[in-house]
């Protein structure tokens, strides 16, 4: 379902398209992607490596030509009215580069300059990331985590409506994860859009309000988090009997039309919740030592959309989820396809 008409889009793409050339011949790498980047909020940008997120963003930002389709950052179509917009978008794509013996405070107030961004705007963003207690501080003396709190205060300079971080955690710490993803959720709260690429879903899933997953350059779903993962493949529960009930208990609730799979010592039941199972195990005589309702997450819905993957290329057809929920149209996402010259997606 499309994007209700009042919802504003911050990012918009239809049939976005991009291959390219090397020694192997042609490849692909974003095939016909239709994005739509709500507002306000923390978008999740999510897919494998390889599957179109870095060369998506590069088109966005005028780094990359596409092929065909057409892109849109706050209604402005782009790269032709790029130079209308990009005051509005800040983004960290690569590792920035930063003086190693100057202070952060210093590095800040010489990019401030470089863009005709007042000076005092320097200490607000280094305030905004947390890191005023070593503004002073060389920058050779940070830690990763600090590093990128600071390419994200180096983007804040002119107090952007939209930021694209594109793999923003990387080689972090759980500590520098946090501290990045905390400044993530912090920006989306006073207002600002927040599309971060990524591969962890898991990590995404933590901060994000709205997702898109693409494979093989292509989207397979999109829309709330909430709304993904509560449409997904009805309840399923994680079961624990004594080890001489186990293959009893498999066959009743085969029987009765749920899907058993083990799962080490336990049995993962999908089709029925918690309080069916252990009535329908309890009536047999069949006592659960441990049974708990499994809930799905964005790690399971990606592999769900793309686990019946041919050796061709070509994946099942399955619902996509737009805006606002609702049924689905299908589709057909092609992955596998080889990135060649993308630089982290």
């Amino acid at each position: 379902m499309p994007a209700p008409e009042h919802a504003e889009l911050a990012i918009e793409t239809r049939a976005l398209r991009k291959t390219y050339r090397s020694v192997r011949g042609r490849s692909v790498g974003v095939a016909g992607l239709d994005l739509q980047v709500p507002a306000g909020g923390v978008h999740g940008f999510l897919g494998p490596n390889g599957s179109g997120k870095t060369t998506t963003i590069r088109m966005l930002l005028g780094l990359v030509r596409p092929d065909g389709g057409t892109a849109e950052i706050f209604g402005h179509e782009v790269p032709r009215e790029l130079p209308d917009v990009v005051a509005r978008v800040g983004a960290i794509v690569e590792s920035p580069k930063f003086f190693p013996a100057f202070s952060a405070r210093r590095n800040l107030r010489l990019l401030a300059d470089g863009i005709g961004t007042p000076r005092a705007r320097v200490d607000a963003v280094i305030d905004e990331v947390g890191l005023s207690g070593r503004a002073k501080d060389r920058y050779r003396t940070y830690s990763l985590g600090m590093k990128q709190r600071l390419a994200i205060a180096a983007t804040l300079l002119k107090d952007p409506d939209l930021l694209i971080f594109d793999e923003p955690t990387n080689g972090l710490d759980p500590a520098g994860i946090r501290e990045i993803r905390q400044t993530m959720r912090d920006l989306a709260d006073r207002g600002k859009t927040v599309l971060v690429s990524s591969h962890i879903l898991a990590e995404v899933e933590q901060i994000a309000d709205t997702v898109s997953i693409v494979a093989g350059g292509r989207l397979v779903a999109a829309g709330r988090v909430a709304d993904l993962l509560s449409g997904q493949g009805g309840p399923a529960v994680r079961i624990r009997v004594a080890p001489d009930d186990a293959a009893v208990a498999a066959s009743l609730l085969g029987s009765r039309g749920m899907v058993v799979r083990q799962d080490q010592d336990a049995l993962v039941v999908e089709g029925a919740g918690a309080a069916e199972v252990n009535r329908m195990l309890g009536e047999q005589g069949v006592w659960a030592v441990e049974l708990a309702p499994l809930q799905a997450d964005l790690e399971s819905v990606f592999l769900g959309l793309t686990q019946h993957e041919s050796p061709g290329g070509r994946t099942h057809r399955g619902g996509r989820r737009r805006w606002g929920g609702g049924s689905a149209g299908s589709h057909t996402a092609t992955t596998g396809t080889d990135e060649a010259t993308e630089v982290s997606a």
